[in-house]
């Protein structure tokens, strides 16, 4: 929120409010044929509209800083997430040192019995 003292009266508002209604009393002076209100209007509304604009800069950048953080994030995921990254491994995704002892069953060792 702003506040505003313009050249005859106050006003309140956000920047965008203010440019609108600075420009319309611009526009209402100038059909009345006070050019120099007019013109102090316009000044005004001159001013809110940079500050809109730098506003709008400020927005895009920080959303643009954003977007960079969350690919930067979302690069570093999927990184982590490929098989074979980082730590080595191979293409199924499997390092060294990963594999599972495996256990028979004693029968499947011995050799089967002979019908006789």
């Amino acid at each position: 929120m702003f506040d505003s003292n313009g050249p005859d009266l106050r006003i309140r508002g956000t920047a965008q409010q203010l440019f609108e209604k600075y420009l319309q009393l611009g526009r209402d002076a100038t059909g009345t044929g006070d050019r120099i209100l007019a013109e102090a209007y316009f000044q005004h509304a001159e001013h809110y509209f940079r500050i809109l604009n730098a506003m709008n800069q400020a927005a895009q950048q920080s959303q643009q800083e954003r977007n960079e953080r969350q690919q930067q994030r979302q690069r570093a995921y999927e990184e982590r997430r490929e098989p074979g990254s980082e730590r080595g491994g191979d293409e199924n995704g499997h390092h060294e040192g990963d594999e599972q002892p495996s256990f028979r069953s004693p029968r499947s060792e011995e050799a089967p019995a002979e019908a006789e």
